[in-house]
C-alpha cells in the first residue's frame, strides 16, 4: 500500500503559502502605487525652508543663538502655513531624547505626518552614528555647529557649517559626526512610519529607557494624529 502522508505534503505547502505570498505581493503593489503620488500631499517646499534656516541664522543675536533660531523658524512657519492646512507644534520647550544609530541627542518635533516631518535636533555635548537606511530624503539644515559625513569609497570627509544643507536621499547611508555644540533643522519627507524602528531600536538593544520612548510615541503619534484630522497625510 502506498503511503500519501509525503505526496500530500507539498500540495499543503503549497496551500498555505499562496495566500501568504498574495498577500505580500498586494502590499508591494499598493505600497509602489502610493509612492507614485506621495508627493500630492507634502507641504514644506526644501528649499523654502533652506532659506528659513539661513534667515533664522541672520537674525539671531549670535552665532550661538539657538532659542533664537527655533522661535524665528516656528513664527515664520505658523505665519506662512495656516492651521487648517498643516499643525505646528508650537511648544518649543518638549524636547525629548533621541538614540538612533548610534548617536545621541535631543528633538524638538515640529511638525510629524505620515509623509513629512520638521525637527530640531542637536547635542551641546556633539555625538557620531550611523544615519540609516530610510524611505524618505532627508534635508539637514545647519543651525549652529559643524557636521561631518561620510559614505564608503569617499576618502575625504563631507564638511556642513551653518547655513549649509546635508542632504541624504533615500535609500543612502552614511557616517556622520557632530561636533559640540551642533543643531540643525531638519526635514524628511517620505514614509515617516517606516523611519521609527530605526529611531526607537537603541532603546530595545541599547539605553532601555522607556520614559524617553513613551514620550516619543505620544509627541510623534499626537502630531500626526492633529494633522489626519484636517487631512494632512
Amino acid at each position: 500500500m502506498v503511503s500519501t502522508k509525503h505526496t500530500q505534503k507539498p500540495q499543503h505547502l503549497l496551500t498555505m503559502w499562496r495566500p501568504r505570498v498574495a498577500l505580500v505581493l498586494l502590499m508591494i503593489a499598493i505600497g509602489w502605487f502610493l509612492d507614485s503620488f506621495k508627493h500630492r500631499w507634502y507641504v514644506f517646499d526644501p528649499s523654502e525652508l533652506h532659506e528659513l534656516a539661513q534667515a533664522a541664522i541672520a537674525s539671531a543675536s549670535s552665532p550661538n543663538d539657538t532659542a533664537g533660531m527655533i522661535q524665528h523658524i516656528v513664527t515664520n512657519l505658523t505665519l506662512t502655513y495656516p492651521s487648517n492646512r498643516i499643525k505646528i507644534n508650537l511648544d518649543s520647550t518638549e524636547w525629548v531624547f533621541n538614540n538612533a544609530g548610534g548617536a545621541m541627542g535631543a528633538m524638538y518635533i515640529i511638525h510629524a505626518s505620515i509623509t513629512e516631518y520638521l525637527i530640531i535636533f542637536g547635542t551641546p555635548l556633539g555625538t557620531e552614528g550611523h544615519t540609516g537606511l530610510h524611505t524618505a530624503d532627508d534635508y539637514f539644515n545647519i543651525l549652529v555647529g559643524e557636521q561631518w559625513a561620510f559614505k564608503p569609497g569617499q576618502l575625504e570627509m563631507e564638511r556642513y557649517t551653518p547655513g549649509m544643507v546635508h542632504y541624504l536621499p533615500r535609500g543612502t547611508a552614511k557616517q556622520y559626526k557632530m561636533h559640540e555644540g551642533c543643531f540643525a533643522l531638519e526635514y524628511a519627507r517620505g514614509w515617516i512610519p517606516l523611519m521609527l524602528p530605526f529611531g526607537l531600536a537603541d532603546t530595545f538593544t541599547s539605553t532601555l529607557d522607556v520614559v524617553t520612548l513613551y514620550y516619543t510615541i505620544k509627541v510623534t503619534g499626537r502630531e500626526i494624529i492633529r494633522n489626519l484630522f484636517i487631512g494632512k497625510i
